[in-house]
């Protein structure tokens, strides 16, 4: 055993994630393990492009009561059942004693009323078109509402952060299968752009006066990221990229093809994109959905959040950096999902694959969708 080489395609090993201060144990032997465990139900619904019964689509009625225009393109509204309120009472520290106790101490229990606003964005007016499915153009229109979302909701004083994000699928809880997306926007920043935040800024401290490198982590991680990819396969983590942003595996990923897009520049929020920009973070969008897709042949579930820098004049915004997280559960195929429990819950995150692994398994799938190669592989045999 002494003799033995360390790999790190097979033996245990622990990575630092420097976004937010945690470990992930990597065990890529565990993935040769046989499965007797939950299996899911494949998707395989084939849904039509208008859902009468849908609450999203176009000129239909939503639970509420509330109709929807016939909509063209991407469509915004108040999210009927919103998670926060924008009018509602304070809470006092006396009320504190209701739920904790007359000799509650504050450093044990605490709670602060919490003031929001919540939104859901309608992809497309098409019941039947997820986002790696819409055109290059409708995935623009997205990223510009997305834009003025955050211009309309920054110029609002009891908004400090605006969460976009979208639960893809129902094994990540979609509670309807029209694509859409969410807005949530509160008066302070949640926890965990907040710790991504308290890391960016100890970054940019300790090496604002560093020449060699960059004082932003994820400006200073993707120029490493880009060497690592021109060095060679065993430390390409990089699926795709394009001038202004790149898609990778994470080298501290958690979830089995989590992937991460970042500003290749020094981007703080969305609303700073110009339109080529916006069009090459639309290529990325597209083609790093397109290849999870066409992974498992499947509507691939994810859910995925954009974090970017806080609203107003928040004293660090300036080292913030845009990027977007994908979170996906499929593990071996369509049916088999990663679960975080036992030790992910009770000791830290693991995994059973390289970000290596995953990011070359990704790479090597098709950018174009496997509905439209099955489409175009039909016509030629007309």
């Amino acid at each position: 055993m002494a003799s033995e080489e360390f790999s790190f395609t097979n033996h245990s090993h622990r990575r630092f994630n420097p976004l937010n201060d945690s470990w992930v144990l990597c065990s890529p032997h565990r993935a040769k393990r046989p499965w007797l465990g939950q299996v899911e139900k494949a998707s395989t619904e084939q849904r039509p492009e208008y859902g009468p019964q849908c609450f999203l689509c176009p000129g239909n009625t939503r639970a509420t009561g509330a109709q929807n225009p016939n909509y063209p393109s991407t469509y915004v509204f108040p999210n009927d059942y919103a998670a926060v309120h924008k009018s509602q009472p304070d809470c006092p520290a006396s009320a504190l004693a209701q739920v904790a106790g007359t000799d509650a101490s504050d450093e044990l229990f605490r709670v602060e009323s919490t003031r929001g606003q919540c939104s859901v964005v309608c992809f497309s007016p098409r019941h039947d078109l997820t986002l790696p499915e819409l055109s290059l153009d409708e995935i623009c229109e997205v990223v510009r509402t997305w834009q003025s979302i955050y211009t309309e909701l920054s110029k609002d004083p009891d908004v400090g952060y605006v969460q976009l994000f979208e639960n893809k699928g129902a094994m990540m809880g979609c509670s309807n299968p029209h694509p859409h997306g969410q807005v949530w926007a509160l008066s302070d920043v949640p926890s965990e752009p907040k710790k991504e935040m308290e890391s960016l800024k100890k970054f940019n401290k300790k090496h604002a006066s560093n020449s060699s490198l960059h004082a932003c982590l994820l400006c200073s991680y993707t120029k490493a990221e880009e060497a690592n990819a021109a060095a060679g396969e065993s430390t390409n983590r990089v699926v795709l990229q394009n001038d202004s942003f790149m898609g990778i595996v994470p080298f501290w990923a958690v979830w089995p093809f989590e992937t991460m897009i970042v500003a290749k520049s020094h981007v703080s929020n969305i609303n700073e994109l110009d339109a080529l920009q916006i069009r090459h973070l639309a290529e990325i969008m597209q083609g790093l959905t397109c290849r999870y897709d066409n992974m498992f042949q499947c509507s691939f579930p994810y859910s995925m959040g954009i974090h970017q820098s806080p609203t107003a004049n928040h004293p660090d915004a300036d080292c913030c950096h845009l990027h977007l997280h994908f979170y996906p559960p499929l593990l071996r195929n369509a049916t088999v999902r990663k679960f975080l429990v036992g030790f992910e819950m009770m000791a830290e995150p693991q995994r059973d694959l390289t970000a290596e692994q995953a990011a070359s398994r990704l790479r090597a799938l098709s950018p174009i969708h496997y509905k439209q190669n099955t489409a175009t592989m039909a016509d030629d045999f007309k």
